[in-house]
C-alpha cells in the first residue's frame, strides 16, 4: 500500500469529523445555576492589614541593613592592610 502523509489509510474526512468532536467535547456548556456574587469587601479591615504588614517588612529590612552593615564593619576590623587571599591568590605563578 502506497499512501502519502497519512498512517492507518483513515480518510481525511473522518480524521476531521473526530478532531471537531473531540474539541467539542472538551468544551462543554456551562450548566447549573449561576453564582451568587460575593460577599462586600471590607476595606478598613484589609488596609490595616496591608499596613501592619508593610511596617513588619520595614522593620525587618532595617534590621538586615543593621546586621549587613555591622558585618562588614566585623570584617574592616579584622583586616590587616595586607591583601586579600583572593588577591595573593590571583597573584600567584605557576609552579
Amino acid at each position: 500500500m502506497a499512501s502519502r502523509g497519512r498512517r492507518g489509510g483513515v480518510p481525511a474526512r473522518d480524521d476531521e469529523q473526530r478532531r471537531e468532536e473531540r474539541v467539542e467535547q472538551q468544551a462543554p456548556a456551562p450548566q447549573g445555576s449561576v453564582l451568587p456574587p460575593p460577599p462586600p469587601v471590607d476595606y478598613g479591615v484589609f488596609m490595616q492589614g496591608l499596613v501592619q504588614a508593610m511596617q513588619t517588612l520595614a522593620h525587618t529590612q532595617a534590621a538586615l541593613q543593621a546586621q549587613l552593615e555591622a558585618q562588614q564593619a566585623q570584617a574592616l576590623a579584622q583586616d590587616h592592610g595586607g591583601p586579600s587571599i583572593m588577591e595573593r591568590f590571583k597573584r600567584m605563578t605557576p609552579p
